[in-house]
């Protein structure tokens, strides 16, 4: 799994299937992602993501999932559930509201 930000100016489709290569940072370093399948429709460049998948040989993360970011209180539901198995206080993802 990895998350970051889509770099801007790095989203391309070769060809014309469903396949999309993009880099994605976390603002110390920077990993290209190449997935096949449809985006979720919060995918853009310069939003945060996460990519479920593996990396290949060359260094290539092909991802399996890409799933978007709604907003910087996101958290993945595992992180969740396993912050709720431990006893541990939950965030509070409604701050404001």
């Amino acid at each position: 799994r990895v998350g970051g930000v889509v770099v801007e100016g790095t989203v391309a489709r070769p060809g014309e299937g469903l396949t999309v290569e993009f880099d994605l940072t976390d603002n110390a370093s920077v990993v290209k992602v190449k997935y096949t399948g449809i985006l979720p429709d919060l995918f853009r460049e310069g939003q945060g993501i996460i990519a479920n998948g593996r990396l290949n040989t060359s260094g290539e993360f092909v991802a399996s999932e890409v799933l978007a970011k709604h907003d910087e209180n996101y958290m993945p539901p595992e992180v969740m559930d396993a912050m709720k198995k431990s006893g541990q206080k939950m965030p509070s993802l409604n701050k404001g509201i």
